[in-house]
């Protein structure tokens, strides 16, 4: 009896023991595994700054497989297994997405799974023509240029309260803050609310004065921005154009010759290109062209309201190639300042 009370209490410590040994080892793996789940959801996972688009047809492998390829990510197993825990691969949504240096997983994965997209700020300046600025666009959105000269065409300008013909002028080049996901119609939407905000009461007030509407100044400024490239020329150059306007001469400005040949790269203007008949001849019709030959920017447009007071009524372009123009008042002076630019461009065998 003595002997078995005795062997039990040996057993006793020797249990205890061990189940201390084993709880031990189960809070050191429970230790562990929490300690390898906090760090997949908040340890950093992004090893740089990276821009992701995710298109509207990406899938969970598409994503996956761009942060992949771009070495994005420190622990790509972290961001799969936060990223089924939060259902992620069900509500992928697209849209340029920045990702910072140093994002945890959380983080990353919360962005993604809300679409919550940085903007992309979309410039457009010096256009010409629709395709130009479709091509343009196209390189900031996710649209193509086909889908954006959709939206462009002139049949759509009625419905922003443009003609064919006028709807360049809903357009004007700035830099806009859009999503890279925006649609060709979001855009054109955007642009006739930036119209509208750019048509302030100070502007039409200005045009008013001038006996224009924003249209009209609109077509005039696409003129002066084709007729200088020098800033400080714009308001004297406009000038002369609401001097002849003015005084119901004809404006003879050289770009709108162009607009009707279809070549803006021509240097001199011959008598042939001056018989062509097009409205947007200005040689052989009177006042302005039923619409801009380009998209006007904010400082053409800002030239023409604020167009220097003078008495010039011509002017030519400068001999010396400067990019700036000789004015004057009379024909007579006119023409010799014409002359001059002519030996200018023969000289230098310019004869187109």
């Amino acid at each position: 009896m003595k002997l078995e009370q005795k062997n039990r209490v040996n057993m006793l410590p020797r249990a205890g023991r061990i189940i201390m040994i084993v709880t031990a080892l189960g809070l050191l793996v429970t230790g562990y595994y929490a300690w390898l789940l906090f760090g997949y959801i908040f340890h950093d996972n992004v090893k740089q700054d990276f821009v992701l688009h995710v298109s509207r047809d990406a899938t969970y492998e598409v994503v996956t497989d761009s942060l992949l390829k771009n070495d994005v990510l420190y622990n790509p197993k972290a961001f799969k297994w936060v990223s089924n825990k939060k259902e992620y691969p069900s509500l992928i949504k697209p849209g340029r997405y920045l990702l910072k240096k140093g994002m945890n997983t959380n983080e990353l994965v919360n962005m993604l799974r809300a679409g919550q997209q940085s903007p992309v700020n979309v410039t457009f300046n010096n256009v010409r023509f629709p395709e130009q600025l479709a091509g343009i666009i196209a390189r900031y959105l996710e649209a193509d240029s086909t889908s954006l000269m959709a939206v462009l065409a002139p049949e759509n300008a009625p419905k922003f309260g443009f003609t064919p013909e006028t709807y360049r002028a809903m357009f004007i080049p700035n830099t806009y803050q859009f999503f890279w996901t925006a649609t060709p119609e979001e855009f054109a939407d955007r642009m006739k609310k930036e119209y509208d905000r750019f048509w302030n009461e100070q502007r039409r007030q200005k045009a008013e004065a001038l006996g224009l509407t924003p249209v009209e100044v609109a077509t005039l400024a696409a003129i002066v921005q084709e007729e200088t490239i020098k800033e400080d020329e714009k308001p004297r150059v406009a000038g002369v154009y609401i001097n002849r306007l003015r005084r119901s001469m004809p404006l003879q400005a050289d770009p709108t010759v162009k607009f009707a040949v279809g070549d803006f790269t021509l240097q001199r203007i011959l008598f042939a290109h001056l018989e062509i008949d097009s409205p947007y001849n200005t040689y052989k019709h009177a006042g302005l062209p039923p619409g801009p030959i380009t998209f006007p920017e904010i400082s053409s447009i800002d030239a023409v309201l604020n167009f220097e007071q003078h008495n010039y009524l011509y002017f030519c372009a400068k001999d010396d190639f400067s990019g700036y123009h000789a004015f004057a008042r009379t024909h007579a002076e006119h023409n010799r300042n014409a002359e001059r630019w002519r030996r200018a461009l023969n000289e230098r065998k310019i004869f187109r």
